[in-house]
């Protein structure tokens, strides 16, 4: 068998974002630079941000990721959907014991992995399957903000949800909430990568984002999967965004503000079908 090497090679450097160093430094920063927030009152717990190309969704990200720029963790766990991949375990992460990106490597923070997985079987049963040479793109499109975002070196939390099923999701949420208890020193980010309604033109695509945008405003885990099921919205991400909305509630946030919505259509300027991005933030006082 073939030994995983510690750093996970990139499948979409060079084309999902830039592949050079110094053009994704200058790309991400003029995302983020061009954000204009309104006042955020309170301690940002939590992020929701998109997770397709950055040429697509690269201005939408730039209104999460300003929210804490500047800022420093220990640690940020980025939960995402699975993608890719013929995987039947409802939870999985990295083999690897880093993601490489061009502005340079970031360390799994393998004690958390293990303590989540204990805590998970603990509570609910659910294990983390460890791949490795994953092509999933939608935890490492988030990598560059957080690398430009934030001061300091943090270790990553990386978790991929293959199932839809909201005790998954639920019990994610409160496993992810007590391992970041259980280190109340070790301060913690949770990012859930989505995008929204995909292949609608433009104005059924606004009316489905506007939906979910307006469930996770509510700071409603329940409500996005309602919106989902229902088909009054939707998210690729959806279980991803109800997890950390869980976790983000037993961590003490308060209310969930929605920073930014844009579609493709912005960009290729055709609004035939077209895919919906969103960017939010949740506070706690």
């Amino acid at each position: 068998m073939a030994k995983i090497p510690e750093l996970r090679p990139s499948p979409i450097a060079g084309r999902w974002y830039e592949g050079d160093q110094d053009a994704l430094a200058r790309q991400v920063d003029a995302f983020i630079s061009h954000a204009r927030l309104p006042e955020l009152k309170g301690e940002v717990v939590a992020l929701i941000a998109p997770h397709a190309g950055h040429i697509y969704s690269g201005r939408t990200a730039g209104y999460a990721f300003r929210a804490v720029m500047g800022k420093s963790y220990k640690r940020v766990a980025v939960i995402s959907p699975l993608h890719r991949g013929f995987y039947s375990d409802p939870l999985l992460t990295t083999a690897h014991q880093a993601y490489q990106t061009p502005l340079g490597p970031l360390m799994v923070d393998c004690l958390a992995m293990d303590a989540l997985e204990t805590v998970l079987q603990q509570q609910s049963g659910f294990r983390l399957k460890a791949v490795a040479f994953d092509e999933e793109h939608s935890v490492e499109i988030e990598l560059p903000f957080l690398q430009r975002a934030l001061v300091g070196e943090f270790k990553l939390l990386p978790i991929m949800i293959h199932s839809q099923d909201p005790r998954v999701a639920t019990a994610l949420g409160r496993a992810l909430a007590q391992v970041i208890l259980d280190q109340p020193g070790e301060s913690t980010l949770l990012v859930a990568s989505t995008d929204l309604s995909h292949f609608f033109p433009e104005k059924e695509a606004a009316r489905l984002d506007a939906e979910m945008l307006r469930q996770i405003a509510a700071f409603s885990p329940e409500g996005v999967f309602e919106t989902e099921f229902s088909g009054k919205g939707s998210a690729c991400g959806v279980a991803a965004v109800a997890a950390v909305l869980t976790a983000a509630k037993l961590l003490g946030g308060e209310r969930a503000e929605v920073l930014h919505h844009s579609t493709s259509g912005d960009v290729t300027g055709d609004h035939l079908q077209v895919v919906g991005y969103g960017a939010a933030v949740v506070l706690k006082n």
